[in-house]
């Protein structure tokens, strides 16, 4: 067995060998060590197989074990074992040992500057100081989002909203408030409500509803002279709103005309409208100013026309509102001026004769003062007083008697909410009026307004309402009405388009010093399917009774109708 000795020429070939590996290896160590801070990542030459550099002791193990490191979006990298590997494993040694070395001066890796790389797979630095200062600081200056503190202007929580309708002038005839009293718009799902066309800051919601039914007594009149008649009805809705930073103007006007094909005698408009505007002078000033109408007829039989009409005479309201509101921190103080008048278009009767009503027509003055002081978030007690005057076009009516009087009103209430389900305002009071000619005695009348919102689940709504007050008359020897007015409504959801709506309303009428008493009730249901956000079909029922010691004043009537709602 021979054994095998070294190849001639080893040593001239190892050395050969050895210098190579050392030309090709030291100029990238030093082109490594000489690299400014600076310099970006492609500068870096790749090391060469075998060129480890030693780790600090924090992360000794990590990159060479191949346990994954957070990149910058959270998520977990292998290790690095060749290429770039000793690349990312260099730098990220550097960043968490903190030192800075200058080149040439030790045989470490320059890790003064942050390369893009370090800036991606970098862990967190760490976080000096106390770990609870900034969380304490959070709470304590930064301020919370409070709108008793917020600099931003708000509406008022304790406003003085006035109604649409004028009650105040004894406008509201008894066959309006049965026939309409659940006409106002329902809550529509955002899916299918209207968006409305935008025109500059205003965004304008017109509708048009077009139906037909059939009416019993479309005259409500006694049911023995009550002629049926087939129903034409049609609306037009017209509402629109600003979209301004501070200040806003809204507004919702109505107007409507029932035909009567079989019975044309009983034909007739109707309309009512309010628009508001309001301009935040200032964070704790704010100017209202609210114009108003309405504009409805007069049934036959009403005792106020004594006698029976051939035609329905219309009776125009109008108004118009301006007044301040000052809020001190918690107290809020609000003064109005009110100025309506009414007009009663004259009525012609059975045989032709024309019965003249401009003894009816009057203006009213008022000025109303309502001081609110805010508890807590959920309840603000008021207290209002509202002085007003009535002043007749004529001095005397078609009786001789002087109508013109004097009236104050005391009350007091709270706006609240109580929870996210229940929401309204209650108020309660004395209303006291005096009037010019001795002949009518003074009247004293509890005042009581209630509008309540009862949220019983995410697809069911009640709303109660609720008024009382005194009312004009032209009824010879009577001073006025007592007049007690109540609704209570409810909405259910079957769908997100699909809506149930039922409601009672209740009405009182007492005539001072004279025997005449009112009694009336309405009971409505409708339902109303949405196809898409424009268009929408709607059934309803009316079911309305009046009962009254005036001799042909007492009716009841069945009303259907059913419709197409088109809001473009």
């Amino acid at each position: 067995m021979t054994r095998a000795g070294p190849i001639a020429g080893w040593r001239s070939q190892g050395l050969r060998g050895f210098a190579l590996i050392a030309a090709l290896t030291l100029p990238s160590y030093a082109e490594a060590q000489a690299l400014p801070s600076g310099a970006p990542d492609n500068a870096l030459g790749t090391p060469a197989v075998g060129d480890v550099q030693p780790l600090s002791a924090g992360l000794r193990g990590s990159a060479v074990s191949g346990s994954g490191v957070l990149n910058s979006n959270g998520s977990a990298t292998g290790g690095e074992t060749a290429g770039n590997g000793g690349l990312a494993t260099r730098a990220l040694a550097g960043s968490r040992s903190g030192s800075a070395l200058a080149s040439g001066g030790t045989n470490g890796p320059n890790n003064r500057g942050l390369t893009n790389l370090l800036r991606l797979r970098a862990i967190p630095p760490r976080r000096f100081g106390n770990a609870t200062v900034r969380p304490v600081r959070s709470i304590t200056q930064v301020p919370s989002y409070d709108l008793r503190l917020t600099p931003v202007v708000r509406s008022a929580v304790s406003g003085v909203p006035l109604p649409t309708v004028l009650p105040l002038a004894g406008v509201q005839t008894p066959g309006f408030f049965l026939s309409t009293a659940l006409r106002r718009p329902i809550t529509i799902d955002e899916a299918y409500a209207p968006l409305g066309i935008k025109v500059g800051t205003f965004t304008i919601l017109p509708a048009i509803q077009q139906s037909i039914g059939y009416d019993t007594n479309p005259d409500q009149i006694t049911n023995r002279l009550a002629k049926p008649s087939l129903a034409l009805r049609t609306d037009g809705e017209l509402s629109f709103r600003s979209d301004w930073s501070s200040s806003e103007l809204t507004g919702d006007l109505r107007g409507g005309y029932v035909d009567y094909p079989d019975n044309q005698g009983a034909s007739r408009p109707n309309g009512a409208g309010v628009t508001r505007l309001r301009i935040d002078a200032n964070r704790d000033t704010r100017i209202d100013v609210e114009g108003r109408f309405l504009l409805e007829t007069q049934r036959t039989g009403t005792p106020d026309l004594a006698a029976a009409t051939a035609t329905r005479p219309l009776i125009a309201s109008y108004g118009t509102t301006i007044g301040v509101t000052e809020r001190f921190n918690r107290v809020q103080v609000s003064l109005r001026g009110l100025l309506d008048r009414s007009e009663f278009e004259d009525a012609q009767l059975s045989d032709g004769t024309i019965l003249r009503q401009s003894d009816r027509n009057l203006n009213q003055y008022g000025l109303q003062l309502r001081a609110g002081y805010e508890i807590s978030p959920v309840i603000t007690p008021f207290v209002d007083v509202l002085a007003d005057t009535r002043v007749y076009d004529l001095r005397v009516d078609s009786s001789g008697i002087r109508r013109d009087s004097d009236g104050i009103t005391l009350s007091g209430g709270a706006t609240f909410a109580l929870t996210r389900f229940v929401t309204g305002e209650i108020s309660a009071g004395l209303q006291h009026r005096s009037y010019v000619d001795p002949a009518l005695r003074d009247l004293t009348a509890p005042v009581i307004t209630a509008a309540l919102i009862w949220s019983a689940s995410p697809l069911t709504t009640v709303r109660l309402n609720g008024a009382t007050g005194v009312i004009e008359t032209s009824v010879p020897g009577s001073s006025g009405v007592l007049t007690q007015t109540a609704t209570l409504e409810v909405q259910h959801d079957l769908l997100r388009n699909l809506s149930l709506t039922g409601g009672i309303s209740y009405l009182s009428n007492d005539y001072d010093r004279v025997n005449i008493t009112e009694r009336g009730f309405s009971a409505t249901a409708r339902i109303d399917y949405r196809f898409n956000r424009w268009l929408a079909m709607r059934g309803s029922y009316i079911y309305q009774r009046l009962d009254s010691t005036s001799a042909g004043s007492s009716f009841h009537a069945n009303t259907f109708l059913l419709g197409l709602r088109v809001n473009p």
